[in-house]
């Protein structure tokens, strides 16, 4: 299963989540199979999905989930540390880990050799870390969105490639203003 496959299946579960999604392909599919407004799309700053949906998780009372990817978790596993120890009941990190860079190629990232993600993230504190293929995912987000009481990490191992898709014809302003719009901050500065 690969990544647009996996974003398609996992839209029943998804539908009215506040949904931080990773830069690049990722945010474009999810985009092309389901746009909605609490699905708020990065346009930049890789690796911040994860930081974005954590402090996000501590502001509302609504699920999120973050959607990043192997490189993206790669480029700032220090947030890691951070979810193990402060990330509320209400916050899902879903890695979408296909061993590569999708968004700039394909090239394959550390999580195809040595690098276990899920080892990280127990190490780094987080205390309900999931790995499973990506057929299992799905359940797994279900069992921990309805998990009142902790937080998750979930680690999607998925084959890599990429859709064909078109980018966002979404500038960043509004992706913003419609996701405040969405969660109840429009007059928020």
């Amino acid at each position: 299963m690969n990544r647009f496959a996996l974003l398609s299946n996992l839209q029943q579960t998804i539908q009215e989540e506040l949904v931080i999604c990773n830069i690049g392909l990722p945010s474009q599919e999810l985009y092309k199979i389901n746009d909605k407004a609490n699905y708020f799309y990065m346009l930049g700053s890789m690796g911040l999905a994860s930081s974005i949906g954590l402090g996000l998780s501590l502001s509302v009372n609504k699920n999120v989930i973050s959607i990043d990817g192997d490189g993206s978790v790669l480029m700032n596993m220090n947030t890691l540390a951070t979810i193990g120890n402060r990330a509320p009941s209400n916050y899902t990190l879903l890695i979408l880990d296909n061993g590569s860079y999708g968004s700039t190629g394909d090239q394959k990232t550390f999580t195809n050799e040595g690098t276990s993600l899920k080892d990280v993230a127990i190490g780094a504190g987080c205390k309900n870390v999931i790995q499973c293929s990506g057929k299992q995912t799905n359940e797994n987000l279900k069992k921990a969105l309805a998990d009142k009481d902790n937080s998750y990490v979930i680690i999607s191992k998925i084959s890599s490639g990429n859709v064909l898709t078109k980018p966002i014809p979404l500038n960043a302003v509004t992706i913003r203003d419609r996701f405040r719009k969405k969660i109840g901050l429009v007059n928020y500065l």
